[in-house]
């Protein structure tokens, strides 16, 4: 059985400022803080002894791993990201950075998202990537247009209430 995995979309380089200074502080604290401190929690469990039987060596070696692993996709991502600021050239359409007010048509539920980069997605925060189908489905449309987007959980219409954008 092979291993081999056809590679990722490509996804969009565009961040916020809020976002880029978040992965450029995350950055700094896996450098500064956190790597140092593993580092010296496995030169102490390596330092007991028998390596094979010792959890905490396995433990703090999977940790570093996953650091490092870290370290290096933000290190290749942050100077490949474009910070966009400011309002569009059309801020009553829908562009990236744009807080949306969505109304479902079949039940009238209000919805709220942000449209931001895929590096800075969260749904707690109704912060959806540029890359998902319903941003795509909102891409330079207006105030009172209707969306229709096909869902993971099925087809959804919406109904564009309100576009703002952040000053």
């Amino acid at each position: 059985m092979s291993r081999w995995r056809p590679p990722p979309e490509k996804s969009t380089a565009l961040i916020t400022r809020a976002g880029h200074e978040r992965l450029k502080a995350e950055l700094d604290e896996l450098w500064r803080v956190r790597r140092p401190e593993v580092v010296k929690a496995l030169a102490a469990a390596a330092a007991e002894g028998d390596r094979s039987e010792n959890a905490e060596y396995t433990y703090r070696k999977k940790q570093l791993g996953e650091i490092d692993r870290r370290v290096r996709y933000l290190s290749k991502r942050i100077p490949a990201l474009k910070v966009v600021e400011g309002r569009p050239a059309d801020p009553e359409s829908v562009f990236f950075g744009a807080r949306v007010e969505l109304e479902r048509v079949d039940d009238g539920q209000p919805l709220h998202y942000r449209i931001v980069g895929p590096d800075e997605t969260d749904a707690g925060l109704g912060h959806i990537s540029i890359d998902s189908p319903l941003a795509r489905a909102l891409l330079k449309r207006r105030i009172d247009d209707e969306v229709a987007v096909e869902l993971p959980a099925g087809p959804a219409c919406f109904a564009i209430v309100d576009i703002r954008y952040d000053a």
